[in-house]
Order: structure tokens, then sequence, then C-alpha cells
């Protein structure tokens, strides 16, 4: 049923029972769901999306101190930068994650641990994968932000790479009206997101 098989799912969700709260792993729960979700209507493989959107929040259990060390035991601070670690520790459970569960259960197919990597931040390279779970992470069910309802309107009515600008916008909009410090690739991001739909390489 799932990547890996339904014996390494529940397992993981058994043991995410111990690592996160239970409204925590509720949020999990809905967006694996939706991860699954958006993955039928876009053509991607439902039983690895589902997988990413179980495991996207590993690490959410740590506080902000926690996190920080988390990144020094497993020896990632250089490639995410001093900067981000010390100013913007709420983005870190992604990069974390993703490279304890790498390290723990090498047989996760890396897209799946690529997704993850970059679920909090995003990036240039952002696979379908990748996108289906920033989406998903963003208008799961229990999300009651005021333009979610919206967004989880245009699945299937819109193409995945718009209903992913449009989130990566709605996010990047948030961040800077509560007056937010921007992690240093948002800006590149952005840019190449509006140039490419400008350009309407995008399919309906």
């Amino acid at each position: 049923m799932d990547a890996l098989g339904r014996d390494f799912y529940d397992a993981r969700e058994a043991d995410l029972a111990e690592r996160v709260s239970e409204r925590r792993l509720a949020h999990i729960k809905g967006v694996a769901e939706m991860c699954a979700e958006l993955a039928a209507v876009y053509g991607v493989d439902a039983a690895s999306a589902r997988l990413a959107g179980l495991l996207h929040d590993w690490d959410k259990g740590y506080d902000d101190d926690q996190i920080r060390e988390r990144v020094r035991e497993l020896g990632i601070e250089d490639e995410i930068g001093a900067r981000v670690v010390e100013e913007m520790p709420r983005v870190l459970h992604g990069p974390t994650a993703a490279a304890a569960l790498a390290r723990t259960w090498p047989e996760i197919p890396s897209d799946i641990i690529e997704a993850i990597r970059t679920h909090t931040t995003a990036s240039t390279t952002m696979s379908s994968l990748g996108k289906i779970l920033y989406v998903a992470d963003a208008i799961e069910p229990s999300r009651t932000f005021e333009d979610a309802p919206y967004l989880r309107s245009l699945i299937g009515a819109v193409s995945l790479d718009e209903l992913y600008f449009l989130v990566y916008k709605f996010w990047t909009r948030a961040l800077i009206d509560h007056d937010a410090v921007l992690h240093p690739d948002t800006i590149e991001i952005w840019n190449q997101l509006a140039r490419e739909r400008k350009h309407h390489q995008w399919k309906e």
C-alpha cells in the first residue's frame, strides 16, 4: 500500500506518537492523507507522497534550543548555514528530519528524503513530490487560516505548479506581515517562480 510497505508506515506512525504531541500527530496524519489526495490528482506516486507526509514533522517535538543542538549532533550546521540555525529555528526540523531518517533508514527513497528536507523553506529545485508535501502541509484539513478553503478549492482546478506558487506566495506574505526574518533563499525562490509564471511555462 505504501512506500516500503504498510508495516514500515505503521511502525513509524507509532514512533511519532511517542515523539510529538497529540495535536501535532493529528496534523501529521492530515498532511499524509492530503499528500495522497494531491498525488492522485497530479500523477505522483501516492504511496511515496503519503509516507513523506507522515515523516515530514519527525523532529517537530524539539524546542528551539533542542533543534539547534540536533543540527550540531547531525553535523549539518555548515549545510544549513549558521545564520539560519541561529535566527530561524522553526525551519530546522525539515533538514534535521531528513538527515536523521536517511541515516536510520537508508532504504527510504531519496525523493522522499529530499521532499522532507525542503518542506519548511522550499528550494529552487523542488520535485513534484516536494511541491505536494509543501502544499499539503499548508492546506491539510485542520488548517483554518482565512485562505485555506480557497487554496483547497483549487486542487485539480489549477496545475500543481500554480497551486505551489500560490501557497508559496501566501506563506511569504504571512512571514512579511509578521515581521519575520526571511530565509536567505526566499527571494531567489520567489523570483524563479514569478519568472516561470510570467512566461507561462506551466501547464494548466
